[in-house]
């Protein structure tokens, strides 16, 4: 592909694990507003659970979540007492019939929380909520921070999937992002974790880093996929320093340009396709049997704040300083400080920041958003079936962004607004094309490559 076109559809777009994004939240939904959206779920409604632990015993360059590093454990120990009341108040809102089918436990590291914390954890949500027999629980995973003992800790937690940041295993570019982790330690925490029953496991491998070359890169595909893990997930590395002020640690010079980026996850992406994962939407890849491979398949395979899922819920609620929920009515978010949070859970308040109340509008382009980025098309008939006048406008956008399509990146059918296979590699690009919030506000992105 020439680079002039690469260059056209690398600038900077949202990721669309939400429609609106997070930038357009608002404090208009509050607390109150929040409690109605919960008290207004169903008696059978199917709940997404995710807890943010938001501390780190070291600050990785190259994140961009919501963390700080602490050297201390009293801080965190006070920290996980506030999330098991946030998690008392609002499954008292919440009705007896409803039923958890996932949990997910995000940071931050969760692999700093001590064993005992992080079964107490888990005995307070099943305590709070009930719990399908068949309920995923998933655990992002730090190797550096694991022990034993936090095994058996995640094992009590209920642990079915474990998520594992792998990056590079490079050691210059460890060092550039400060994030020292050999290929032996996490080989031996994945072999732990399936000796401890743990049958589903996922890699996180990122290109964009700094003095990562293109042996560097494949070097350490190829020792990912000599784990065997059932899923990979291959991000490009979001540099934000504006957002994430330590990732001015990084020098930006040594960074991969626009170019580089795109051969490189084409390069890696094509790898993994010989090793017999299956393409899940731009960024993952599982194997053949793997549930996330059954639901692109068949069509069922969606995305919230954690990527793509396989997580059908009707609802997410989000517990911890920062966490994100949505439930059909809109999505909010608690406030990031830790001690702002902490301060009106002890007030018996819940700690809403901000949110988004969806009109059918948003739901329309947000299912439209989601189809593109899940399964590189949409239904023009499902969509005005499901949303019936709304769907004119946004066939019309289609109509129109296909008759500007220059670079046969788009396939416009009676039925069917699709991609191409070299369109799917700018899907994020496309999709914000039906974003109405695109370009408004001062909200900045990371490149769409």
């Amino acid at each position: 592909m020439d680079h002039a076109t690469i260059e056209k559809y690398a600038a900077p777009v949202p990721r669309y694990t939400s429609y609106p994004t997070a930038p357009h939240f608002t404090t208009d939904v509050n607390n109150a507003t929040y409690e109605s959206w919960v008290e207004a779920l169903g008696d059978g409604d199917r709940l997404s659970l995710y807890v943010h632990i938001p501390f780190c015993d070291r600050l990785c360059w190259f994140c961009g979540c919501n963390t700080k590093q602490t050297l201390k454990y009293a801080p965190v120990k006070a920290y996980m007492k506030r999330v098991h009341k946030e998690i008392e108040m609002v499954a008292a809102k919440v009705k007896p019939g409803a039923k958890v089918t996932a949990v997910h436990l995000g940071g931050g590291s969760p692999t700093l929380l001590e064993a005992d914390d992080l079964i107490l954890l888990g005995q307070k949500m099943r305590e709070a909520f009930t719990f399908a027999d068949d309920a995923e629980i998933s655990v992002e995973i730090d190797p550096s921070d694991v022990t034993p003992s936090k095994i058996e800790g995640m094992v009590g937690f209920g642990i079915t999937r474990a998520s594992i940041g792998v990056q590079d295993f490079s050691e210059k570019v460890q060092e550039a992002i400060n994030r020292p982790q050999s290929f032996e330690i996490t080989r031996d925490v994945v072999n732990a974790l399936r000796d401890a029953g743990v049958k589903s496991v996922n890699l996180d491998v990122l290109y964009g880093l700094p003095f990562q070359t293109t042996e560097r890169l494949m070097d350490t595909v190829e020792k990912t996929v000599s784990l065997q893990p059932d899923r990979i997930a291959l991000f490009g590395y979001a540099h934000v320093p504006w957002m994430k002020t330590h990732q001015k640690m990084i020098d930006e010079a040594e960074l991969p340009g626009t170019i580089e980026r795109f051969e490189h996850a084409v390069l890696a992406g094509d790898r993994l396709a010989e090793a017999g994962y299956d393409r899940i939407g731009f960024d993952h890849f599982a194997l053949p049997t793997d549930s996330m491979a059954k639901a692109a398949a068949d069509g069922t395979l969606r995305r919230n704040f954690q990527g793509y899922t396989v997580d059908n819920s009707d609802a997410l609620i989000g517990f911890g300083g920062s966490a994100i929920g949505q439930t059909s009515a809109g999505y909010v978010q608690n406030v990031v400080a830790t001690g702002q949070y902490q301060a009106a859970i002890d007030k018996g308040d819940l700690a809403i920041a901000k949110g988004f109340e969806l009109a059918d509008v948003d739901r329309a382009r947000g299912w439209v958003i989601e189809k593109l980025m899940c399964d590189f098309a949409f239904s023009k008939s499902e969509l005005e079936e499901k949303f019936g006048d709304l769907a004119g406008p946004i066939l019309d956008e289609a109509g129109y962004v296909a008759a500007a399509d220059q670079d046969a990146f788009i396939v416009n059918t009676d039925d069917q607004f699709g991609l191409t296979e070299q369109g799917k590699l700018f899907v994020r690009a496309i999709a914000a094309k039906f974003d109405t919030y695109f370009g408004k506000g001062t909200a900045r992105h990371s490149k769409a490559v």
